[in-house]
């Protein structure tokens, strides 16, 4: 069973998942440094000063925090600030990842196509029947 633990945990399929999860978890923290650390203070800049993650909604009338982490110790509070952050989140992660596979699949070379199938023993044998057949 250890032997055929080991072929599993060895091959290539899943080796490469393994590095991939560690590169996304890697790739999803850059993103969101630059969605929190660059776009949306520039967001809120351009929208005077806005603070998006702290924009919610009570739904209880016991909130009465003007910060989301105070509000949601509260009571019920929809965070849509907090969900417009992540969902820009989104769209850079999968636009970024979109260059990515778009840059790898520059880099490969194309197979040069196959050379055209040339006929089957069956017709070469016909076709020197044939042939013998008319020179006779």
């Amino acid at each position: 069973m250890l032997e055929e633990f080991k072929k599993f945990a060895m091959r290539g399929n899943v080796v490469d998942l393994a590095v991939a999860v560690i590169i996304g978890a890697a790739f999803g923290a850059v993103i969101n440094s630059l969605v929190a650390d660059v776009i949306m203070p520039i967001v809120g800049s351009v929208t005077g000063g806005i603070d998006f993650s702290n924009y919610f909604l009570a739904l209880s009338s016991k909130v009465t925090a003007p910060v989301l982490a105070d509000a949601k110790k509260q009571g019920a509070v929809l965070a849509w600030g907090n969900f417009l952050t992540l969902a820009i989140n989104f769209i850079i992660i999968a636009f970024a990842l979109f260059l990515v596979v778009k840059g790898i699949n520059k880099m490969k070379t194309e197979a040069p196509p196959a050379p055209p199938a040339g006929p089957s023993d069956e017709v070469k044998l016909l076709t020197e029947i044939r042939d013998a057949l008319k020179s006779r």
